[in-house]
């Protein structure tokens, strides 16, 4: 593609914005309204410089082409917020440290426990939960324990399969557990940096998936963390995901959401709330 002159001044003309809006839903569930035209505008800019394309119709040309296959990729990653940290509301990984104590014989006898964070952004919730695990099982590794965590964006997935933190990044976490799960690195000047020890990222797999696409695990969870996700979803794509956590949970299971998110009329999609945004099925 021949290099064009990008103007940072640019705008985002109505049709191209609709045209994204569509492609993002169709290709993600990710909801946009006309509101957000500034935001999309300002994370999408560095795309047309990127191809060196002037305006954003040439950007809806590519898109839609055959060889924009990888960009639709590129823009759901740009739309995307990736905002996290550390045992980022702590009451669900309590929950899951009391529904942990209640497998412990079972885990001991071989039975297999599955874990998924998805929509895990840069990785905080996957170890979050790793070191939950740890706490009470330290001997965690050499059972058949698993903890799957998944976005969409493949830019994120590949950061917390590194397992590297700024300080920036780190928060939530005591200096007791930055010190015994992560080896640091102090610079003589400038930010220090965490890296997850090998004990918390064995038990973790990082995998590219999006929701609204085929699920290929064949296990049925004990837990699943799906947090600040579909609150960038319509009512009608939450509607077609809650009958497939439903399946994907085992007996007992518990599924957790976001601080603003709900499963309205749970009992319809055969939940029931038994916490702040902690869902477990109903037995049937």
């Amino acid at each position: 593609m021949r290099p064009a002159s990008v103007s940072d001044t640019q705008p985002l003309d109505s049709a191209s914005f609709r045209a994204i809006a569509d492609l993002a839903y169709r290709e993600s569930g990710l909801t946009l309204v006309e509101e957000k035209s500034t935001m999309v505008q300002s994370r999408l800019r560095h795309r047309l410089r990127a191809l060196g394309l002037s305006d954003f119709p040439q950007y809806c040309e590519f898109l839609h082409s055959e060889q924009g296959e990888d960009e639709r990729r590129k823009l759901i990653s740009a739309l995307t917020t990736n905002v996290s940290h550390f045992f980022r509301e702590n009451h669900h990984f309590e929950k899951l440290r009391d529904l942990l104590k209640t497998r412990v014989t079972t885990a001991s006898a071989g039975r297999p426990i599955r874990i998924w964070s998805a929509g895990c952004s840069n990785g905080q919730e996957s170890l979050s939960t790793a070191m939950t695990v740890l706490e009470d099982w330290p001997d965690a590794a050499a059972l058949d324990l698993r903890i799957l965590a998944t976005d969409i964006d493949p830019v994120v997935v590949q950061f917390a399969r590194q397992g590297h933190y700024p300080d920036r990044l780190a928060g939530g976490m005591s200096d007791e557990q930055k010190a015994r799960y992560f080896d640091v690195n102090q610079p003589d000047s400038g930010e220090p940096t965490y890296t997850a020890k090998r004990t918390i990222r064995n038990l973790i797999r990082y995998n590219e998936l999006n929701l609204l696409g085929p699920w290929p695990m064949k296990n049925r969870f004990d837990v699943i963390f799906c947090r600040n996700v579909v609150i960038y979803f319509d009512a009608v794509t939450q509607e077609k995901l809650w009958p497939r956590f439903r399946q994907a949970l085992g007996p007992d299971g518990l599924l957790f959401l976001g601080h603003s998110e709900r499963i309205a009329d749970p009992e319809r999609f055969g939940f029931e709330c038994i916490g702040p945004t902690t869902y477990r099925p109903i037995s049937s």
